[in-house]
């Protein structure tokens, strides 16, 4: 299955934001927007972003100010965006830990560029390092082997293949038709809420109430890596 990059678009410009999202649509990525570093954690604290197009300008709260506070993951998928261009405001940047830097105006074909470069590089550090880890489990996307500390946990070839695909999405709603199509004979709907339900009784303390392994309604499943002590995603 390919799945789309999900970008999140940070400015206070209407009109801009606006027309970022519009034209990154038409490149076929998901797009989300906020118009304020609040409303973005916000959104920071639902979805694992693929890119975050950060302007640098902006009431209360700056994008170096928001900058800051991202953890070395996260900041390995920031563009910040301004139309501070000057040498010591793009070192500033870079200097935070933003992957890249683009100054205002610019051309929408080379900031698609820029976002494609830092998609390559970041999935290439991933490849590397393929080990997705929730609570106290950690799982090999190579191997498929799931463990939690030194005990490895047995899973069914089915499980397998659902967590790999969950996994490999960490963070992202995988659709029942998608987890249906990794069973024998392409299974069912049904076929799936069992799977999870047999996968919950292994990696969840409480089956009723997932902390890692949550439903999103209307769209799927969704493995978090870190407990979201709600239980199931809207």
């Amino acid at each position: 299955m390919d799945i789309k990059a999900h970008i999140l678009v940070v400015d206070d410009d209407d009109r801009l934001r606006s027309l970022l999202k519009k034209f990154l649509h038409e490149q076929e990525f998901m797009v989300t927007a906020a118009a304020e570093a609040a409303e973005a954690r916000r959104k920071m604290a639902w979805f694992a972003f693929d890119v975050i197009i950060l302007d640098v300008m902006m009431p209360g709260e700056t994008g170096f100010e928001l900058l800051e506070s991202l953890n070395d993951k996260q900041k390995r998928s920031v563009l910040m965006l301004s139309a501070m261009g000057e040498a010591e405001d793009r070192i500033k940047g870079l200097e935070m830990g933003a992957e890249d830097y683009l100054v205002k105006p610019f051309e929408p074909k080379e900031l698609v560029l820029r976002i494609k470069t830092i998609l390559r590089r970041n999935a290439l550090n991933k490849e590397k390092s393929r080990v997705v880890q929730f609570g106290e489990f950690r799982f090999d996307v190579a191997t498929s082997q799931l463990k939690r500390g030194a005990e490895v946990i047995y899973l069914t070839s089915n499980e397998m293949a659902m967590l790999k695909l969950l996994a490999e999405s960490a963070g992202k709603p995988v659709t029942r038709e998608a987890l249906s199509s990794l069973m024998p004979g392409s299974g069912n709907e049904r076929t799936v809420d069992v799977q999870i339900t047999r996968l919950r009784k292994k990696i969840e303390d409480s089956e009723g109430k997932p902390l890692y392994l949550q439903t999103v309604r209307g769209a799927g499943y969704v493995l978090y890596t870190e407990a979201r002590a709600k239980g199931d995603a809207a």
